[in-house]
């Protein structure tokens, strides 16, 4: 979505710190330059005034505010469970103490020294929800004081270390010098007919009481808006709207050995026209339960290593885990990390025929809108389009305002949650092949590399809920993967069977290297993902792949017992109460 920018005409008071007036020329009456207004007149006042005498005033200020709104609603089994309304907002402060080439923030930045004869108290995160500018300029003043005294604490602590280390002649800078952005997107409308998805949600999971091995079951509704506001000593002045709409579908079942088995669906839009139908979701439904019903019949296999076929989501999630993660600037400049990749720009780091990409402007890929769409990012960077590996070798990371060398500037990539410190993260990640095959072919060159291995079969895994990765330089570089649907491949016959109990591991460098081919048809695996800086929302788009070595292990052992008596409205008494409830819209 090319959203339609109001562009700012912002003088600057002062060249050293840039300071911008307050913004005049969106649309009459727009309260959200209102907002902007009270937080540049707020970030003026601190860079004028704001010091401590005999130690240095901040250098660089910005401020952001970010509201979130949610509607949901869930049902389970025919019932409404959840309807929920909230609305918040949070602020963020950045200030630094130094200067571009050194400065206070790291990882003894947000330790506030206090004394220890009476109670702490740390400022309030929220901003006033009614746009009140005084009360936002109050929190703000609150917030920018604590931060500036634990910056002073920060920087001089990270001072006093030169007295006991030796300088670091190749240290990158603290802070990269970015050109301010200056604009104002139109509002993004953001309707939620809250009775209408009370009622779809009651008549879907109606749908579960006939599968009464399935024991839970559950549709949850989601729409989320947020509405950011930027402003910085540089000169920044941004505010940005988004929306994103999710419909999550789960059920849950147990086989006779007692393993815990999930299954369900995920559907994001940008809109709620674009959410499915109440067809689509039935049709869901069925899946969900047949794919169900037949993992409570499919044997368990024990741990496997050979050759695997990953479907489309499932590749996208072993490059976002193996690879993406590990190329978040923050990642290569700290020394707790394992830095899996400092030091390789220019050489090959996967197989020559793949290139991955991340595009945070990419609105949609065959019709599917991507999660991890933006215009700015939350330092106030604009987003860019960057080719990380290119045929194999490795360009440049994912890149917030920490440098990370060689590199000098962001490539639009700072993220965050909330009120988080942003750091570089992943947005829409694009795993590109040369080597591309049709799907037959893709399967007879996954039995072929079984034989040549000597392994009676290899897999396919069609479906995959999501993956979790350690890049901790004191653990394991390893991550792991949680597959729904995992299909056995006879090495001759090629016919496929469904197995259950194991889950997908392995360490990035060796996984990703083992890639042989890919399928044609790129897919979309649309999520949120959790890091130091929150959860955000991302994508990932990729073909099927054929991996030569894969690691399977076997699940956690759940040998609990499904429940005891069958689910109440299969045991129906004679007479009209007998009949389930009818799926009427309930009051609120």
């Amino acid at each position: 979505m090319n959203a339609a920018l109001l562009a700012l005409a912002l003088a600057t008071s002062d060249p050293g710190h840039a300071v911008a007036a307050p913004t005049r020329e969106a649309a009459p009456g727009d309260a959200r330059v209102a907002t902007l207004d009270a937080m540049r007149a707020e970030l003026s006042r601190s860079m004028e005034r704001l010091r401590l005498q005999g130690y240095e005033a901040p250098y660089f200020l910005a401020y952001q505010v970010k509201e979130s709104v949610r509607h949901e609603v869930a049902a389970r089994f025919g019932a409404v469970f959840a309807d929920d309304d909230r609305r918040e907002r949070n602020l963020f402060v950045d200030l630094r103490v130094g200067s571009y080439e050194l400065d206070s923030s790291g990882e003894d930045e947000n330790v506030l020294v206090l004394g220890q004869d009476g109670p702490s108290w740390f400022a309030p995160k929220e901003a006033p929800l009614d746009g009140d500018p005084t009360a936002l300029r109050n929190s703000l003043w609150l917030a920018t004081d604590e931060r500036y005294k634990e910056a002073l604490a920060s920087y001089f602590k990270k001072k006093s270390r030169e007295v006991y280390r030796q300088a670091e002649p190749d240290r990158a800078a603290s802070f990269t010098r970015e050109e301010p952005i200056r604009q104002v997107a139109p509002e993004v409308p953001f309707p939620f007919d809250a009775e209408r998805w009370r009622a779809v949600s009651r008549e879907i999971t109606l749908l579960f009481r006939d599968h009464p091995d399935i024991f839970d079951a559950s549709l949850k509704v989601q729409a989320d808006k947020q509405i950011r506001w930027f402003t910085s000593s540089e000169g920044h002045a941004v505010v940005t709207e988004s929306a994103i709409y999710g419909i999550h579908l789960a059920g849950m079942t147990r086989a006779p050995d007692g393993q815990l088995l999930e299954d369900g669906r995920d559907f994001y839009a940008r809109t709620e026209a674009g959410l499915p139908s109440r067809e689509a979701l039935s049709a869901a439904v069925r899946d969900v339960v047949a794919e169900l019903e037949a993992l409570r019949g499919a044997p368990a296999i024990d741990p496997y290593t050979g050759p695997a076929i990953l479907e489309p989501e499932a590749t996208g999630v072993l490059f976002h885990e193996a690879v993406g993660h590990r190329l978040e600037g923050e990642r290569l400049d700290d020394d707790k990390e394992g830095q899996t990749y400092r030091g390789q720009v220019g050489r090959m780091v996967l197989p020559p025929f793949l290139t991955i990409v991340d595009d945070p402007t990419l609105d949609a890929v065959n019709g599917v809108a991507l999660n991890g769409r933006y215009d700015v990012d939350d330092q106030g960077v604009r987003a860019r389009r960057t080719v990380l590996v290119r045929d194999g070798r490795l360009e440049t990371y994912l890149l917030s305002r920490k440098p990370v060398k060689p590199f000098t500037h962001s490539n639009g990539h700072g993220r965050s949650q909330g009120s988080r410190t942003p750091m570089a993260r992943m947005s829409n990640l694009l795993v590109e092949s040369a080597k591309r095959v049709p799907a037959a072919e893709l399967k007879r060159m996954l039995m072929a590399e079984a034989r040549r291995q000597g392994k009676p079969y290899g897999l396919v895994i069609r479906d995959i809920t999501g993956g979790n990765t350690n890049t901790m330089s004191w653990g394991y570089q390893a991550f792991k993967g949680t597959p729904r649907l995992v299909y056995r491949v006879d090495a001759t016959t090629g016919k496929e069977e469904l197995v259950r109990g194991v889950e997908l591991v392995g360490t990035p460098l060796t996984s990703v290297n083992k890639v042989l081919a890919t399928g044609e048809t790129q897919k979309v695996f649309n999520g949120f993902c959790g890091a130091e800086s929150g959860y955000v929302p991302v994508s990932t788009v990729a073909p099927a792949s054929l991996v030569g070595e894969i690691e399977l292990q076997r699940v956690a052992k759940a040998n609990d017992r499904a429940p005891l008596l069958p689910a109440p409205w299969t045991e129906r008494p004679a007479g009209p109460s007998s009949a389930p409830p009818a799926s009427t819209p309930g009051a609120r």
